[in-house]
């Protein structure tokens, strides 16, 4: 059996494609008639569309009348975040999905600080204080945080946020498929999903919306989605979604085994580099991600060469066209600039083997003999002149 050339460690930013996926996708290119229509072509893509919307609501523990299709999560975050509420209080490690409509929403926005582990720290005193103000107030609190792979707590802050009024959303994207999500259970109000991040297309998403939430629409004008998000339905795309919500699902009890693998590579990566610091250790993470950094490296450099050796990694979040720079999530944390901007995520899902991370590790260390051997003061080596201390070369001399 041939090893694949290439070791993609990157699912945090786009999982592949599963076959489930794939097939379903290029069974509703088949569909040719629209599902507002009552005909029997209209009827076929509408049952795709509820078949969908049946296998997500599984894998978040909604009603499927609960799930609205959108064109991903940054859409769904949006609305969510939007218009339904004005008063708003966020984590400070919130996707800048949430944070950017939140500033301009709320110019009085409340952004709860994280600990140095990355969990939010949510006073109950925030939403008693937030009853004084006018209109209705919304807390929005990731699952998991798609850098670090931080878990957040969200029943007790959300049922002390609903006490007091308060709807509460929560952004899953990150966490569906990875680990087990109750929508239900977690007594939310909101909850943002993503297709491609648990290995459907890309281009679709949903809005969690609790039965009986009086929402207003973001997208208005057809009437789809029960008058709640209007736009022809992008059937493909959905069917593709549903089929990867509901082959994660099966497949989730596997997880464990991607829970190995990111041990075995931050074991490795412990080895081969002890100054090496798995941010967020000390908290319960996802299975699937290791956000590790190095004091004085350059994670743009870090990336160059991995990908050279073909591995392919990100820096932080890769959902900001490509930019790498300091995270304002590690700086939330409180970590070190230095080290910070020292940080790469790996992460894993249902394609990554032993082979990957083997593969990985390879490059790791090759990179470290190289700047070792070369007597590089910083790990960016080969970086350009004007990077380094004055009157110093790229061999540290």
């Amino acid at each position: 059996m041939s090893i694949n050339p290439r070791a993609y460690l990157d699912h945090n930013a786009s999982a592949p494609l599963r076959p489930e996926a794939r097939a379903a996708m290029i069974a509703a290119l088949d569909l040719d008639g629209n599902a507002s229509s009552v005909h029997d072509e209209g009827r076929r893509a509408r049952a795709a569309i509820e078949d969908a919307r049946e296998a997500v609501a599984a894998v978040v523990g909604a009603k499927a009348e609960e799930v609205v299709f959108t064109s991903g999560a940054t859409e769904a975050n949006n609305w969510a975040i939007r218009c339904a509420a004005t008063r708003l209080v966020v984590g400070a490690s919130e996707h800048d999905s949430v944070l950017a409509p939140a500033r301009l929403v709320d110019p009085g926005l409340v952004v709860l600080p994280c600990d140095s582990e990355g969990v939010v720290q949510v006073p109950a005193a925030v939403f008693a204080a937030g009853q004084a103000g006018t209109g209705r107030g919304c807390l929005s609190l990731q699952f998991a945080n798609g850098e670090t792979g931080v878990l957040q707590e969200v029943s007790g802050p959300g049922a002390s946020a609903r006490a007091a009024g308060f709807v509460v959303h929560c952004d899953a994207v990150q966490a569906v498929g990875r680990v087990g999500v109750d929508f239900a259970a977690l007594g939310l109000d909101l909850m943002s999903v993503s297709s491609h991040k648990l290995g459907g297309p890309k281009g679709a998403g949903a809005l969690v919306i609790r039965d009986g939430l009086d929402l207003p629409a973001l997208l208005a004008g057809g009437g789809q989605e029960r008058r709640r998000r209007s736009g022809t339905e992008n059937v493909p795309a959905i069917a593709g979604f549903g089929a990867a919500a509901k082959a994660a699902q099966n497949q989730l009890g596997l997880m464990h085994e991607v829970a190995r693998l990111r041990d075995l590579l931050e074991a490795g990566i412990a080895s081969i580099t002890p100054d090496a610091v798995v941010i967020g250790e000390g908290a319960t993470r996802l299975p699937n991600t290791s956000c590790v950094a190095l004091s004085g490296a350059d994670a743009a450099s870090l990336l160059i060469k991995l990908d050279l050796a073909g591995v392919a990694v990100s820096a932080g979040s890769a959902c900001s066209s490509g930019k790498i720079g300091a995270s304002h999530v590690l700086t939330a944390m409180g970590i070190d600039d230095r080290l910070a901007r020292g940080a790469i995520r790996v992460s894993m899902g249902h394609t990554t083997t032993s082979d990957d991370v083997n593969r990985f590790l390879a490059a790791w260390e090759a990179i470290h003999a190289k700047a070792r051997n070369v007597q590089c003061s910083r790990w960016d080596f080969e970086a350009a002149p004007d990077r380094l201390p004055l009157g110093q070369t790229s061999a540290g001399e």
